[in-house]
């Protein structure tokens, strides 16, 4: 068979309206606005969109597809409760674009693979079955029947349950969710990789061994009582803008706000309300109290020399500055923790972070009498070597102050896709425990295996050592999301067989196995009607509230069906699960969540109490100080500083998002905030170290990638002068994936390290 090649690489000139413009200062406001009205007219017309859109994240309505930032619990606002993203997620999902049998009749895989990331994905929504057979490089029309005996007759032939890898985006329901991991486990593997490994898995290894539960312990009203917030490794203003709201609300109440991040980020900075003329007219409100321009990955090093400090103010204010009735009754662990830290060395400890001693001094000043402190963190903690180690030094801080389990304080790990914390809830995880299998088994009469699945990386691997005959995809566009892309696809294209449930054409339809599928699917906007029946479904936000999702348009294809409704299909055309009975779980939706309610905790009457306009919280120990260790104690824990040592010459990559884009989901080709407009292939550099490299604003360079011993290229990217710290450079993915080494993980969480990629630049011949 022959191997594809999957990484993009122009072949035209640089897009002629590329321009550079002064970043912003200021996020949201009357451009965000603007800018939703245009992706709202372009994609569905104006009117139809707004008609759409009012009623996204509202009580009865349906949940936004995009991130996981919890909705009010009270009061949400008729102007509406979603953000510039959440609109161009819909208007990307709602688009009038179609992809039928016409299209693939024009268009074959290969063609369809040379066209850029943000091509492929305005094609459009896929409004049927598609089928590639064997040697084909065009997609053809297939009956529902057709597709589901095709993935029967395979399943059936496969001699080893191992021998397929069910994948997993984080904006599937809770229904879905929980079908697909029983059809896995009823099939009798526990392959069940999701988003998750590749974004919060570091934060859930982290809290899980220190809380005790691997989310986060704070809600929506803490962040406004907070006194104290410190953004980590994240950037709100662009990946979570609703986040923005809550900051101001903690500042109209007299908190601070402290922004750690290599690059200044407009959202991190100033907010103006589009939803308040005042605050248009005032110019918003200042967010960030301190910003700390830190190196890439020096957080332990900063939080271990705040530590010192506390360490050392505690000493002049006996009792005043840690928490020691917490410490003493709720943790364990403290002396080893505070012998350690006395060990260190502050002024090696602040150089290692690229600040100035004086800014550490302030945020030490800015906490050591408050104790409602919140950290919240994104990919720049988590897509490290450390990563695991950068969560649990976060939780050693909250820990010395007593911050955890009190209002107005507790660890935040802001989640992406609006799901992916449900979608593990439900059970979607390569290791299970077996409280869960128990119970699971004892639901539906099955005998679950006990032995770990693949995650992410593993299944890769598995794939392209040939281990792997077949892979599902429930949502998410694999190859785009994942790391070492041509790793990726050549371990994609070993399969025998490749069937992704999707909404729209992605990357990998065009990156298949022998044979593939593309099942359509609606999406939560869309009505979904079984049996004559409309259906909802479920979701839970990253504050750990679970939620009814009811869409109420006409779907862009009769020939549709729901997640649900796929998954139940799929696993009764595999003769070894069908002792489950999946026509009457997915004949109405209350069938899987009373399941649901008999296997998982915290869904006591499910049915019921999802009909509450607000939803339900479920269970969280750190919250209550009841933290579910061996010993019932908050667990202090010792972690070594990473040295971050590059070869002279070479720099830190990491790799972001756009402003207009949402994980592999480019809506259009400006990163407004950065002043970056209409063009995607810039690499991000200090001036200072621009003059050092000999490289101009404008060259255009190969990006290589070192590691051990191998080189892999990313192609054909222009220099961009940026306030970005020393030694570090940035770039967007999934452009810059090809750099990401599958065999560089973190520890523990085997989370691929995105954010520290050691490179060098070689310049292109003008």
């Amino acid at each position: 068979m022959t191997k594809r090649k999957v990484t993009y690489v122009p072949v035209d000139d640089f897009n002629p309206k590329f321009k550079l413009t002064s970043p912003k200062t200021k996020a949201v406001g009357v451009d965000a606005i603007t800018s939703t009205m245009h992706h709202l007219a372009d994609e569905i017309g104006l009117a139809k969109g707004l008609k759409l859109i009012s009623k996204m994240n509202q009580k009865g309505g349906f949940d936004c597809s995009g991130c996981a930032w919890p909705d009010p619990d009270g009061h949400r606002s008729a102007l509406g409760e979603y953000c510039e993203n959440g609109a161009k997620a819909l208007a990307e999902e709602a688009t009038s674009k179609r992809v039928d049998e016409n299209f693939f009749t024009t268009h074959s895989i290969e063609e369809i693979s040379t066209w850029s990331d943000y091509k492929i994905g305005k094609s459009g929504r896929v409004i049927h079955p598609m089928y590639l057979g064997k040697g084909s490089s065009h997609y053809k029309k297939i009956s529902w029947n057709q597709a589901f005996e095709l993935i029967g007759k395979k399943f059936n032939e496969i001699q080893h349950p191992d021998e397929v890898v069910f994948y997993t985006s984080g904006r599937t329901s809770n229904e879905a969710a929980f079908l697909y991991q029983l059809l896995a486990r009823a099939w009798g593997t526990n392959n069940l990789p999701d988003c998750s490994n590749m974004c919060h898995e570091s934060s859930g290894s982290g809290l899980v061994e220190t809380l005790g539960i691997g989310k986060g312990s704070v809600t929506l009203e803490d962040l406004h009582k907070a006194e104290v917030i410190v953004v980590m490794g994240q950037n709100p203003g662009t990946n979570h803008p609703r986040m923005l709201a809550a900051l101001e609300k903690c500042k109209k109440n007299g908190g601070k706000i402290v922004s750690v991040n290599p690059i200044p980020e407009a959202g991190n900075n100033v907010f103006v309300d589009p939803q308040s003329p005042v605050s248009i007219l005032k110019g918003g409100t200042q967010l960030t109290d301190l910003y700390l321009q830190i190196k890439i990955n020096a957080d332990v090093a900063l939080l271990k020399a705040v530590m010192l400090c506390l360490l050392e103010w505690e000493e002049k204010h006996p009792g005043k500055v840690l928490d020691s009735a917490f410490i003493s009754s709720h943790t364990a662990g403290f002396e080893a923790l505070e012998k350690h830290l006395k060990e260190q060395d502050f002024d090696e400890l602040v150089g290692k972070t690229g600040l100035q001693k004086e800014h550490v001094l302030q945020l030490v000043e800015l906490i050591a009498f408050k104790k409602k402190i919140i950290v919240c963190w994104a990919m720049g903690i988590t897509q490290q070597t450390n990563g695991v180690e950068n969560v649990r030094e976060i939780v050693n801080l909250l820990l010395l102050k007593g911050s955890v389990g009190i209002e107005g304080g507790g660890t935040c790990p802001v989640r992406g896709h609006s799901n992916v914390q449900g979608d593990r809830t439900m059970g979607i995880y390569e290791k299970p425990s077996a409280s869960f299998l128990d119970s699971l088994d004892n639901a539906f009469g099955i005998t679950s295996p006990r032995k770990h699945g693949y995650d992410v990386v593993e299944a890769i691997e598995a794939m392209h050592s040939g281990k792997v005959k077949v892979f599902m995809a429930m949502g998410g566009n694999f190859v785009s999301a994942t790391p070492d892309t041509e790793y990726t696809g050549e371990a994609l294209q070993n399969c025998e067989l490749t069937v992704q449930i999707s909404t729209k054409l992605n990357r990998s339809h065009v990156v298949p196995g022998q044979e593939a599928l593309i099942l359509p699917c609606l999406t939560r906007s869309e009505l979904d009607v079984v049996n004559g029946v409309q259906q909802f479904v479920t979701v839970e936000n990253s504050m750990g509230i679970v939620h009814s999702s009811k869409g109420t348009f006409h779907p862009a294809s009769d020939d549709l069906l729901s997640e649900p409704t796929i998954v139940a299909r799929i696993g009764a055309s595999i003769i070894k699960t069908q002792s489950i009975n999946w026509s009457h779980l997915s004949s109405h939706y209350n069938h899987i969540r009373d399941k649901i309610e008999e296997v998982i905790p915290g869904f006591e009457a499910f049915n019921e109490r999802v009909k509450q306009t607000a939803g339900f919280y479920l269970p969280n120990g750190a919250r209550e100080r009841k933290f579910a260790t061996a010993d019932a104690k908050a667990q202090f824990t010792l972690n070594p500083v990473p040295e971050n040592i590059v070869e002279k010459g070479h720099f830190i990559l990491m790799t972001i998002r756009t402003h207009d884009q949402y994980n592999t989901t480019i809506y259009g080709l400006d990163d407004r905030y950065r002043g970056i407009y209409n063009e995607r292939r810039v690499v991000m550099m200090n001036p200072q170290d621009m003059e050092e490299q000999g490289l101009n604003a404008m060259d255009v360079v190969d990006i290589l990638g070192h590691w051990k011993g191998q080189v892999r290229t990313a192609y054909q990217f222009k220099v961009v002068p940026y306030d970005i710290a020393r030694g570090c450079v940035a770039t967007y993915f999934p452009e810059a994936n090809v750099l990401v080494p599958i065999d560089h993980v973190a520890r523990i969480s085997n989370t691929p390290v995105s954010k520290f990629i050691e490179v060098s630049f070689k310049k292109c011949e003008a």
